[in-house]
């Protein structure tokens, strides 16, 4: 017997996206509300929300989820399974919609976040690489290789 509950179905979209010439984008993808720059990359299964803005010449590669209040800057690699996070559950669960709670992040310039880390609210300052599975706690303002969980600088880089 069918079911007579139907699920509200939503699609993936691009709504309302301020792209900069020459950007590349894979579908499906869902990226709303958003700035784009020229001669961007961006990989499918990505969602890029809105508040968001991505430098010129970045790549973004596949099933990223880049949350609001996030900015990237220029000349930026996303890994694979890069997840941003803005919510720290600081009320001890999420915000549940109260985006007063939520934090920013901000990637400097020539920024390379390896495949499955995990960003929290930070500032990243320009030249440096983040590890693949790496979790990012804490801002960064030192350029070098970080890796591990907490991520921890390994190298400086000159």
């Amino acid at each position: 017997m069918p079911n007579p509950q139907q699920p509200i179905l939503f699609s993936s979209a691009i709504v309302d996206v301020n792209f900069g010439p020459n950007v590349k984008v894979v579908q499906p993808v869902n990226i709303y509300g958003c700035n784009i720059g020229e001669n961007t990359f961006i990989g499918p299964f990505v969602e890029i929300q809105k508040d968001v803005s991505i430098g010129r010449r970045c790549k973004i590669q596949s099933h990223c989820f880049v949350c609001e209040l996030v900015s990237i800057g220029d000349d930026c690699f996303i890994g694979h399974g890069v997840m941003f996070v803005n919510d720290l559950f600081s009320g001890g669960g999420p915000a549940m919609g109260n985006k007063s709670l939520w934090k920013s992040t901000r990637i400097g310039n020539k920024v390379s976040i390896g495949s499955n880390a995990t960003i929290l609210p930070v500032e990243i300052c320009d030249n440096v690489v983040i590890g693949a599975g790496a979790v990012v706690t804490k801002n960064i303002t030192e350029a070098g290789i970080y890796a591990g969980n907490p991520a921890k600088m390994i190298r400086k880089i000159v």
